[in-house]
Order: structure tokens, then sequence, then C-alpha cells
């Protein structure tokens, strides 16, 4: 069982950045696909991005251009660079990771079975 661990997170102004960090224990973090998820107040929960075991990634259309999410297998640690921010991306943010080891491609939304406690981001206007 993975257990996974999400930091920096907090308060800025709209056009600042963050980087959130999601670091990862329990298995061998190099072989799975890692993802960052957000839910906002009365809204669902959204794929923001994704990463997998080698390297290819996918974003949101919404944070295309904004967002940059990394990793570190050395450091058994995922990253998700957040510049430019917006109110919309107000939100908790969790990061999560695949169930399968050694996936072709990115996985789908519902096959990430391990899941953080989640950071707040709050981006004020």
């Amino acid at each position: 069982q993975v257990q996974l661990v999400e930091s920096g997170g907090g308060l800025v102004q709209a056009g600042g950045s963050l980087r959130l960090s999601c670091a990862a224990s329990g298995r061998t973090f190099s072989r799975y696909a890692m993802g960052w998820f957000r839910q906002a107040p009365g809204k669902d929960r959204e794929l923001v991005s994704a990463i997998n075991w080698n390297g290819r990634t996918t974003y949101a259309d919404s944070v295309k251009g904004r967002f940059t999410i990394s990793r570190d297998n050395a450091k058994n640690t995922v990253y998700l660079q957040m510049n430019s921010l917006k109110p919309q991306d107000t939100a908790v943010y969790y990061c999560a990771s695949d169930s399968l080891a050694l996936r072709n491609g990115v996985p789908p939304s519902t096959d990430f079975g391990s899941w953080g406690q989640g950071t707040q981001v709050t981006v004020s206007s």
C-alpha cells in the first residue's frame, strides 16, 4: 500500500505561483503513473495533470501552459508547478497514484487507486 503526503499549498494572489509536492512511500515509485487532482467546493473532483512512469504527461485544458507536472524518482516525489494562478484554481489539490505498474500511456482518472490527504490552494483576486 502506497502512502502519499502532499505539501506546498497556501494562499496566493492571482498571477502568483505555487509548487505542490507529493512524497510517496510504500512501493516502487518509479513504476507508477502519478496524478494531481483538485476539488473545488460544490464541484466534482477533476484530473489536473498526470505523468506516467516514463515521463509522458497530460494536462487539463484549463491549466495547459500554466501548470507543469514533474517527478523525481530518486526522491519518490511528484511535483506540480503552478504559475499564473487564477481564482478559479482555488481548490483542494490531491496527489494520487496509478493502481497499475508500468502502464502504457496515462491512466484514466478511475484507475488512480491511492490518494493523499489533500492540500488547500487559495488564489485571491
